[in-house]
């Protein structure tokens, strides 16, 4: 993740909007830990018929994301806990030369074979060892859950980058709105990107930005300030 002082988040609705308030917070944790970046809300004029659209997927994206990265955590521990239990997948062959040969699939003991006769036994040999292995990987597969865990995995990113995709056209009609676009962005790619480099640093900053102008408009409220 980002470093804390830039590492920012935005709340959700509080309830105070659904009572009548009309708050939208972006609060502290991802938004900014710094103390002057603690939230960004709408005005309390503000009609509470018309929320924020940028910011209200904003929030949904947000819940994805922390699945997907809930979810890839949990994979990541069972595909090491698969590794212990199970061998890889490959055997190898040693060809009438001497020569030793990984095969992780019947298409590449294929590819090395092919039709030899002369190579029968050799086939038949690794056939049956990646079957065993094969086997093996599937009992424990089972048992643990990795194949179901790694598809959950898979499915929660995809609705994750369906939900960028729809927050970057949607017109944003707040500050919070507009905030909480860059950071989708730069929580989306912090795993990828070198942040020290164009243009992050001046992404970051333009979100930082818009949380200190939110502060200074009067008759705005601050959830923590």
């Amino acid at each position: 993740m980002a470093d804390s002082d830039h590492s920012m988040s935005f709340a959700c609705v509080t309830r105070r909007m659904a009572l009548g308030g009309a708050v939208v917070a972006v609060t502290g944790a991802a938004l900014g830990g710094n103390a002057q970046a603690r939230s960004l809300a709408i005005p309390d004029s503000a009609p509470i018929s018309t929320p924020d659209p940028a910011l209200a997927l904003w929030q949904e994206w947000q819940a994805a994301h922390e699945l997907a990265e809930q979810l890839h955590l949990r994979q990541q521990e069972l595909e090491v806990e698969l590794a212990e239990r199970v061998d890889f997948l490959c055997t190898v062959i040693n060809l009438p030369n001497g020569e030793g040969v990984t095969i992780c699939s019947k298409t590449a003991l294929d590819r090395v074979i092919g039709d030899r006769t002369d190579m029968a036994a050799i086939r038949s040999r690794a056939e049956a060892d990646l079957a065993e292995r094969q086997a093996r990987w599937d009992a424990a597969d089972r048992e643990i859950g990795y194949s179901v865990a790694l598809k959950a995995e898979r499915e929660a990113e995809e609705r994750e980058e369906s939900l960028l995709k729809a927050l970057s056209v949607t017109p944003a009609t707040s500050l919070a709105g507009v905030a909480g676009k860059l950071d989708a962005v730069l929580r989306r790619d912090e795993a990828w990107e070198d942040y020290s480099k164009h243009p992050w640093p001046q992404i970051r900053s333009a979100r930082d930005d818009l949380v200190q102008i939110g502060q200074q408009i009067p008759g705005w409220l601050f959830p923590g300030a």
